[in-house]
């Protein structure tokens, strides 16, 4: 696997989902949806969680504080290997507990928890159908469900439950083609607004003792650029560009990197141009949990698509990309 590939499957891991929704009907899935996405912009909570995916469970603590220095938040590992990720306005540091190093990039400033930014209405409604679910009690709290079902196989399934009077949710599941369970995530205490205690923010002193290594993940090191050198011959149904950035160092490969969004599902696509030993570098779609990976080479470079999403997709999207004409 090349030097690229391990970094986007790196910033996967840190890739969210985006979605958005209608004012309206006080109780309706897109009203239900507004809420949430401000709720998880504006709004200050704590709680701890479990994340199940497969075999592997893991517990975490998260603070998340919203203020006047923008979005503060800190989650820690209760369970399992060290791990902590700090992320604010200058981006996200994570603890990597095997090898006692800090990784550090500006660039990737997505919380590990799921939101759903007000932007990608209609969008996000072409591609998912949105229904209410019953109500439950989660962590003490009462809570509404909501699903979000896919239209086709591009892309995954999730169910949501949310707090009911402030929509934040404290459970969710991921699911496949024909509703096949992939992970999931539920708090077992939570607080918001003024129960939560921001002294949880402070870094632990292992971000202090431990070496910082900056990630060189290429969106990190790039700047925007305003053509393209590089560009899919044809996206699954919905998908559009939402960000492109572009890296050329005297002494770095040539990176150039897009992501592209449904409205909610994630894909990003690297290319990787005078990459040593691309060569010997052969297509093919590798997984990570719910992240799938496609890497080929054409015309000199590795090309790696990345994404939050079914393989099917990551493969489609790969196979077409092309150079520019110019």
């Amino acid at each position: 696997m090349n030097r690229g590939h391990i970094s986007a499957l790196i910033a996967a891991t840190f890739l969210g989902f985006a979605a958005g929704t209608q004012a309206g009907n006080p109780d309706s899935p897109r009203e239900w949806l507004e809420r949430m996405s401000a709720a998880m912009s504006q709004m200050d909570y704590q709680g701890t969680f479990v994340y199940v995916q497969g075999d592997d469970v893991v517990t975490m603590r998260i603070t998340h504080v919203a203020g006047e220095e923008g979005i503060q938040e800190r989650l820690v590992s209760v369970s399992g290997a060290p791990r902590e990720v700090l992320r604010d306005a200058d981006g996200v540091r994570w603890v990597l507990g095997d090898d006692h190093s800090v990784l550090a990039d500006q660039a990737y400033s997505r919380s590990f928890f799921p939101r759903l930014p007000p932007d990608q209405q209609a969008q996000t409604e072409r591609c998912y159908a949105l229904e209410l679910g019953g109500t439950s009690r989660i962590a003490g709290h009462a809570v509404r469900g909501l699903s979000i079902l896919p239209r086709d196989d591009y892309r995954y399934g999730y169910t949501l439950w949310l707090e009911k009077h402030s929509a934040l949710p404290l459970k969710w599941e991921l699911f496949g083609p024909g509703r096949k369970p992939l992970a999931k995530l539920m708090f077992t205490d939570f607080r918001m607004g003024s129960e939560v205690d921001a002294r949880e923010l402070a870094p632990s002193s292992r971000l202090a003792e431990f070496k910082t290594v900056e990630s060189r993940l290429p969106a990190g090191l790039g700047q925007a650029v305003s053509q393209p050198q590089w560009e899919p011959s044809s996206l699954p149904p919905g998908f559009e560009l939402t960000a492109h950035r572009f890296f050329n160092g005297q002494d770095q490969d040539l990176f150039e990197h897009f992501v592209f969004s449904d409205g909610l599902a994630a894909v990003s696509v690297y290319v990787e141009t005078e990459s040593e030993g691309a060569a010997e570098q052969s297509a093919g779609v590798s997984r990570m949990g719910t992240t799938h990976a496609f890497s080929r080479i054409a015309e000199g470079a590795v090309i790696t698509v990345v994404g939050d999403v079914p393989a099917a997709t990551v493969r489609y999207i790969g196979d077409g990309v092309i150079p520019v004409p110019h």
